[in-house]
């Protein structure tokens, strides 16, 4: 087995790049908050490609050996003025035309995506909880809505902080099917559609790239006060082809009640749930075969609760972050309905106990940040002690 691991960071400023893309072929890895991956393969790799919105792709040779200890520095792109040129000076008509392009731009065919999940949840600075897992995702085509896309749980494990006072018992609105319901581009209804666009402000921002390909940019945000929260969004569509390749969206947070309402999915009594943060990131990767397909996407909760009879609130954070690993698409297979993993279920219950040291064999993973490492050895020792 081949295994290569590095940094990722930004050559003008040698901070970690969080997010960039590190991929062999139809494989790949997201790189940490500490810009930190590890990439497994069965066979020699030759090479990889590290790849992240506004900077120059890299390919670093690897001559099929393993490497540990790699540092990648990713340079930022320079735009030059002639591909500022746009397709249309209406930004609006810009994006009815990249949904137009859908159906030629994203895959037509039933695929099995093979992916890596983790979710966490902070109180304050510490983490309380941490899940991760391997799951099988099955995606139709395009064409079709998400009502038949499902996700099943491969192999999971969980940890959770085993003082009482940490135990918060309220859902918020994500899971591992999360990735199916937020992806934008087959899940239109969500934003993608003429009729939600007409109640956004949309504007034309400075072009970037990503992979090396030139990308319009065009942001959003919310025009009238609806029965329901909109939201702040980036919007990147490739220049050539018109595909969505990344959105950036965070909820409009001005009417807690109705931000509430889309985020709770359940709470104890007595307790008040104030929303401070709900943001979405999605990213789009292009395939050699020139199809494009998700690739990541994270979700981010960040809000307080306080108990009626307690003087001060207690902030959380709760994040859950898919990376698809690989995909196929020949032998695709649905996944039963007793396999799948409904949207009412918590991840958390339904995979074993952390402590696992042969848990991931040859599984490609999103490697833990510095800081979440030294949790989960926290987390562990105190479970063990109990």
């Amino acid at each position: 087995m081949t295994v290569i691991s590095g940094t990722v960071v930004n050559g003008a400023t040698g901070k970690p790049v969080e997010g960039a893309s590190v991929a062999v072929g139809g494989v790949s890895v997201v790189t940490n908050a500490d810009g930190y991956f590890m990439f497994k393969s069965d066979d020699a790799v030759e090479a990889i490609v590290v790849s992240y919105v506004g900077f120059r792709s890299k390919r670093v040779m690897i001559d099929g050996k393993s490497v540990e200890r790699l540092k990648i520095s990713l340079e930022p792109t320079v735009i030059q003025l002639r591909e500022v040129l746009v397709l249309s000076e209406d930004p609006y008509k810009l994006v009815l035309m990249a949904i137009s392009k859908i159906p030629h731009n994203y895959s037509l065919q039933p695929e099995q995506y093979h992916c890596f999940y983790r979710e966490t949840a902070k109180k304050r600075q510490h983490y309380i909880c941490v899940a991760e897992g391997v799951v099988d995702m099955y995606k139709t085509s395009y064409k079709r809505t998400d009502r038949r896309d499902w996700v099943a749980i491969n192999k999971g494990r969980r940890l959770l902080s085993p003082k009482q006072s940490d135990t918060l018992s309220v859902k918020v609105l994500g899971g591992p099917r999360a990735p199916i319901q937020l992806d934008i581009v087959k899940n239109t209804d969500l934003l993608l559609n003429a009729k939600e666009l007409e109640n956004y402000n949309l504007s034309m921002e400075a072009p970037t790239t990503i992979a090396d390909r030139p990308q319009y940019v065009v942001s959003l945000s919310p025009r009238y006060r609806l029965p329901y929260p909109l939201y702040f969004a980036k919007l990147f569509i490739d220049r050539e082809t018109l595909a969505f390749t990344r959105a950036e969206l965070s909820l409009d947070m001005s009417d807690r009640e109705k931000a509430t309402e889309m985020m709770l999915v359940r709470k104890p009594f007595g307790v008040r749930f104030r929303p401070r943060e709900l943001s979405l990131i999605v990213d789009y990767r292009r395939g050699a075969d020139g199809v494009m397909r998700m690739s990541y996407i994270r979700t981010t909760f960040r809000f307080n609760c306080d108990w009626r009879r307690r003087l001060l609130a207690t902030s959380f954070t709760a994040c859950c972050e898919l990376a698809v690993t690989s995909v196929g698409g020949i032998d695709a297979q649905p996944i039963s309905g007793r396999e799948s993993f409904d949207q009412r279920d918590a991840f958390f219950d339904k995979v074993d106990y952390f402590l696992d040291p042969t848990f991931w064999q040859d599984y490609n993973i999103i490697e833990p940040t510095v800081s979440l490492d030294r949790a989960i050895q926290r987390l562990l020792k105190r479970s063990v002690k109990n």
